[in-house]
């Protein structure tokens, strides 16, 4: 038995809001209180942790990351610069140390944010020539690549755009090096995959990176390779947090038919939800919008599922247990998707008498959230679908928000709209595309400020930041609640797990502005240190 005391324990139970002890039994937390009631309850010869004065939290969550991509974008190039030529001098680099014919790989452009705009083939072909470049884009809903590449991806000036996305072309018709959407996987199909020993090993060196930002659980969001890899580290007892894994909406057919449900597994690694795209993203303009962007009147984006694909194919997911998450950014992709939810629910409640062993309703999510219209903000409570968000995002969007969506962003990132409405909010980071940094994300919904105090002290549209108690429930109950787990995860009380942080300084006593600096001194999952700066 583990008994910590002297401690600052916020324990997010309502019950018992704050106490200084608790009391650990395996993986489980026996008991909470004082540290007088606790010490005399369980004094017959426990092991003493005393914290020194010091904050215990709940473990963090992130409902929302690319585990394998983000675990493989650390051996890339980092393309998240301030100019487009700094980008360059980057590849320039990497690619006097890569032979000849082989893969240059890079992520997290953002031509939003270079003065020169986007970059082109030609850009790169004066880099190397004789390689194959290919950069994702910070949304991940684009990419630039290099006439080698593209030359062997076999795109030339009359390859049809694939159904779901964009070749970018020059003014003469021929690709330009950009690529929207579905038409990135021409030339990522290219790309030499990883072995599922390389996958393995580069996720096991970034569970340590995210148990050191105090995470001790994710909603992973990548595909069969990664959950192979999960697997494995499961099976060895190399799986240091708590994964809850998402199906991918291509083969919810083949989940059906294994008779899959949400939950399934164990409290390390279980089944999440089937997850689909209705739509792109903002920062390549194809996030799906019911009016046209900002000087683009042609532009409303791509709508890639709408309510009725999603009520026809969801039906399945329904019939066995399987809840949905679905990436909708746009507010055209989030009406949509709300008039499919509200008919899949209807069907829910038709089958429920007959299916006592499915648990209706099921957790369905949209994921993103990010532009909502007027209209149905308050749909998403009504049809108790989660509200998945990423807080770090609006602060890292706030002014391609303002150009492309101009007055309309009054309901971007409305977190603050979404908890009113009683709407569970579960934060995450959607990384690679952000960082998967927690700090950061409840820095972002306290102040709604980037890291340099832009735009001002009161943030933008401050009307829409959350409390320091409401953002960490959106990394801790949230993301417990959204994976069906809320009564063993997400708060410290007895009978949960002994998921939890150690805090140098009181998490309280920190200004706003500064709580992205915090960093754990200790990281528990299941009553196990799998972290320590001491």
């Amino acid at each position: 038995m583990l008994l910590i005391y002297n401690a600052k324990i916020y324990s997010m139970d309502s019950s018992l809001p704050l106490a200084s002890a608790i009391a650990i039994q395996g993986d489980r937390i026996l008991a909470i209180g004082s540290d007088q009631a606790i010490r005399t309850a369980y004094a017959s010869q426990p092991e003493l942790f005393d914290a020194g004065g010091r904050t215990i939290i709940p473990g963090l969550t992130d409902a929302h990351i690319h585990l394998e991509h983000y675990a493989l974008g650390l051996q890339k190039i980092d393309c998240e610069t301030v100019t487009r030529k700094e980008c360059l001098e980057k590849v320039k680099l990497r690619a006097r140390e890569t032979p000849s014919g082989e893969w240059i790989l890079g992520h997290g452009w953002n031509q939003n944010n270079w003065p020169e705009g986007f970059g082109s083939a030609a850009d790169l072909d004066e880099i190397a020539s004789n390689r194959f470049i290919y950069l994702t884009a910070k949304s991940l809903h684009a990419a630039w690549t290099n006439s080698a590449a593209l030359h062997q991806a076999g795109i030339g000036p009359n390859t049809p755009d694939p159904p779901g996305g964009r070749i970018g072309r020059d003014a003469n018709g021929a690709p330009n090096g950009i690529l929207f959407e579905s038409a990135m996987q021409l030339v990522a199909a290219q790309v030499p995959e990883p072995d599922t020993w390389q996958i393995q090993a580069a996720i096991r060196n970034a569970l340590k990176i995210l148990t050191s930002f105090g995470l001790t659980g994710v909603h992973d969001f990548d595909r069969k390779s990664c959950f192979m890899a999960l697997q494995s580290l499961h099976q060895r007892q190399e799986l240091i947090l708590r994964v809850v894994k998402s199906i991918p909406w291509e083969d919810l057919s083949h989940a059906a038919a294994l008779g899959l449900s949400s939950g399934f597994g164990d409290d390390f690694l279980r089944i999440g939800s089937i997850k689909a795209f209705s739509d792109g993203a903002l920062g390549p303009r194809t996030a799906a919008m019911l009016q046209p962007y900002e000087s683009e009147p042609e532009n409303r984006g791509m709508l890639l599922l709408d309510a009725e694909e999603l009520y026809e194919r969801g039906r399945l997911a329904v019939d066995h247990g399987l809840s949905l998450a679905v990436h909708a950014i746009g507010d055209r992709a989030i009406h949509e998707m709300l008039n499919g939810f509200t008919q899949l629910r209807r069907y829910e409640q038709s089958k429920q008498p007959n299916h006592p062993q499915l648990n209706f309703p099921l957790r369905h999510r949209i994921e993103h959230v990010q532009l909502i219209h007027a209209a149905d903000a308050a749909r998403l409570s009504q049809l108790g679908v989660i509200a998945s968000m990423q807080p770090i995002h609006a602060t890292s969007d706030m002014r391609m928000a303002d150009r492309y969506w101009g007055s309309r962003s009054a309901l971007s990132y409305a977190w603050r709209t979404q908890l009113e409405n009683g709407a569970w909010l579960a934060f995450g980071s959607d990384a690679p595309v952000e960082s998967p940094n927690p700090f950061l994300g409840l820095h972002a919904a306290l102040t709604r400020q980037d890291l340099y105090g832009s735009p001002g002290p009161d943030g933008w549209y401050p009307e829409q930041k959350l409390t320091l108690h409401e953002a960490l429930q959106a990394y801790t109950n949230g993301p417990a609640y959204a994976a069906g787990l809320e009564t063993r995860l997400g708060k410290l009380a007895p009978g949960y797990y002994a998921d939890l942080l150690l805090l140098e300084e009181d998490l309280l006593e920190y200004k706003p502005e500064d709580v992205f600096r915090i960093r754990p001194l200790a990281t528990m999952m299941g009553g196990k240190w799998i972290f320590s700066r001491e």
